[in-house]
């Protein structure tokens, strides 16, 4: 049992199958007493602090491989399966999942979809939404519901995948689901850029307009790259998949543009390479007092970073994706959060605080959203859950 889990002090329900678990919804339907809904729980702290609820159910031994169509590059896996596991199995066909989640060795597909977690292979794969193709989920009333994948028509007319795709277990408790997988890459070359702010923008807008093909590209603040041990700048990181050939020419080409306008830069390969792309991720979550989750325009990704650097003086780590404008900080403290979030608006998007202390999150309007959807998504909550049994309060 999850660590996690345990320092929570609500009764825990561990079901081993959907129709356990959807009895067990049935009757905190019919109590009327709400429930936290986990995973492995690596990300139960995230987002809002859920109140009122009775008791905590985990689809943590929900974790069968279902289905495996090699061919068809598509799988089936209960929610419960951890990520390394269901990577695993992939990679034994010579296939992988293209998501780069926190806590991969830990997190769970459900918990994965549920965060809309993903990192920076959205760059060529797209997110997590992108992969979902089928899903299976008991309601908040104990009934079982498909969508997507063999079924004909979606349940009420929604996309249900793109709804349950960061709805944080409000809607409904996932119990399976199918994915699109691809074929393991020949071959992987990393490209590393270093420099001023200025030069990054430069190199930046270059490298989106250009013909190279890179599946991650990365714009690093200042504290990170010192965190690994790049730079003591701002940096740009670039990851090319495909066969060796191209990779070497696709990583010339890149570092002669960088290095034409002044910025240094590498090429890391193997071992070292996939180290740095896992450093990238646990670097923000790893420690961390507050971790947030932020959004801009793709055109203001690197003055994103260059702010971060400026309010913090260099000591928050922090990842933009590039193309995505999608990324994440982690803050010592909590004296830049207005600033950041005024700046993501500003260039049209968002900052949320994920990750906090409970008295902090009690404090600030954690998710610092200011857009007209959350009419909407107040009605969705209704009508998928009207009597708030599902993590209630998780999300507004």
């Amino acid at each position: 049992m999850d660590d996690r889990i345990n320092d929570i002090s609500l009764p825990i329900g561990l079901p081993t199958s959907e129709s356990e678990l959807a009895e067990l919804v049935t009757i905190a339907n019919r109590d009327r007493s709400p429930l936290v809904v986990a995973g492995k729980s690596t990300k139960l702290d995230w987002g809002g602090t859920v109140k009122g609820a009775k008791s905590i159910v985990s689809t943590q031994k929900l974790d069968r491989l279902i289905a495996h169509a090699v061919g068809d590059l598509t799988v089936t896996v209960e929610a419960g399966m951890n990520f390394a596991n269901l990577q695993t199995i992939l990679a034994a066909a010579g296939q992988f999942l293209p998501l780069d989640p926190v806590y991969p060795d830990r997190a769970t597909i459900g918990g994965i979809i549920a965060t809309a977690n993903t990192g920076s292979l959205r760059h060529r794969y797209g997110g997590v939404r992108d992969l979902l193709l089928g899903i299976s989920f008991v309601r908040a009333d104990g009934n079982i519901a498909k969508a997507g994948g063999r079924v004909v028509k979606n349940v009420a007319g929604y996309d249900m995948m793109k709804l349950f795709t960061g709805s944080y277990g409000t809607l409904g408790i996932l119990t399976a689901v199918t994915f699109r997988v691809y074929p393991v890459p020949a071959d992987t070359g990393t490209v590393m850029l270093t420099g001023s702010i200025d030069q990054l923008a430069t190199v930046a807008k270059i490298l989106l307009a250009s013909t190279l093909t890179p599946i991650a590209v990365d714009v690093v603040s200042t504290a990170l790259s010192q965190q690994l041990e790049i730079s003591n700048t701002p940096s740009l990181v670039v990851k090319f998949a495909t066969i060796p050939e191209s990779i070497a020419q696709q990583s010339a080409q890149l570092l002669e543009i960088g290095r034409g306008l002044g910025l240094k830069g590498g090429i890391w390969q193997g071992e070292q390479a996939e180290q740095l792309w896992q450093g990238i991720q646990t670097g923000i979550w790893g420690a961390t007092t507050i971790g947030c989750k932020l959004g801009v325009r793709s055109t203001a990704v690197v003055e994103t970073i260059a702010l971060l650097d400026r309010c913090t003086d260099n000591h928050a780590s922090g990842v933009i994706h590039l193309s995505s404008g999608l990324g994440a900080c982690a803050l010592n403290d909590d004296r830049h959060i207005t600033s950041l979030r005024s700046h993501c608006e500003a260039v049209g998007g968002f900052l949320s605080v994920l990750q906090a202390p409970i008295a902090l999150k009690l404090q600030l309007d954690v998710w610092g959203y200011r857009g007209n959807a959350i009419p909407l998504m107040r009605q969705l909550k209704h009508q998928f859950d009207p009597l708030n049994i599902l993590n209630p309060r998780k999300c507004f």
